[in-house]
């Protein structure tokens, strides 16, 4: 087992991405914190994949969440050696339609929140000596612009330059800091990408999801597991020289 008895940290845990993280993690051998809005589904959760894993009610755009959040995994496990930067929130418009509330929503949870989160963490592992290992989602959105969802790109670019520069800050303290880049999974979240594209396109509801699924080059969107493997693998000894970089697991969808 890869994380046996590490404490991980996944944020947006309860569903899609993060539930898939948590999952495995467990099977690896890890205590997993399923930090989430969703209180009551985390903890359902936590249950479920046991390891003494445990549910967290957790809002990124909350300073005192964040503090609470490792106030108490400190004290119920004892430390932190892995965190999942995993919460996101998505919106969509034509760029003349964009309102200062979507932006400062999205930038507040994708890009503050997520920020906020590492440092707090990251303070912890410093504390405790013993270093550390920290993945933050962004997505292939950030690796290009989008017609209608620029928002949302630029706020998954960021997430990649904060990767970049906190993973070379943090090396020094043994911290790892690295992301991935999903490309179209098939989660809850895009059901209302796809309701928000066939606004703005015109479509019927399930034509853009299935439309971006046949152009993968794999051949079909990608599932919540498919993310999983390269989550564990980022946060294991095997990843203990990569740092600063953000790996696409996108079914060949973007090549950089």
């Amino acid at each position: 087992m890869k994380l046996k008895d590490k404490v991980a940290i996944v944020t947006g845990g309860a569903r899609g991405i993060g539930a898939a993280i948590c999952r495995r993690y467990a099977q690896e051998g890890a205590r997993v914190v399923v930090a989430d809005r969703l209180g009551q589904e985390a903890q359902r959760l936590a249950e479920e994949i046991g390891n003494q894993s445990f549910g967290v009610p957790f809002d990124v755009t909350d300073r005192e969440a964040i503090a609470n959040l490792v106030a108490t995994v400190v004290e119920r496990a004892g430390g932190i050696d892995i965190l999942v930067n995993n919460a996101a929130t998505f919106d969509m418009a034509p760029i003349l339609e964009i309102t200062e509330e979507s932006y400062d929503r999205v930038f507040a949870v994708n890009v503050k929140g997520l920020l906020l989160t590492l440092q707090a963490v990251a303070r912890q592992m410093v504390q405790q000596g013993r270093g550390g290992k920290i993945i933050n989602m962004s997505s292939q959105a950030g690796r290009r612009g989008e017609a209608l969802v620029g928002v949302y790109c630029a706020s998954k670019a960021a997430v990649i330059s904060l990767t970049q520069s906190t993973g070379l800050g943090l090396v020094e303290h043994g911290i790892n800091v690295n992301g991935i880049a999903p490309g179209v999974i098939d989660t809850p979240m895009w059901d209302q990408v796809d309701a928000l594209f066939a606004k703005y396109e015109h479509r019927p509801i399930g034509e853009k999801k299935r439309l971006v699924g046949e152009a993968v080059p794999y051949g079909r969107m990608g599932h919540p597991d498919d993310l999983a493997g390269a989550a564990v693998f980022l946060a294991s000894t095997d990843a203990d020289y990569v740092v600063a970089q953000t790996l696409n697991v996108d079914g060949g969808n973007w090549m950089s």
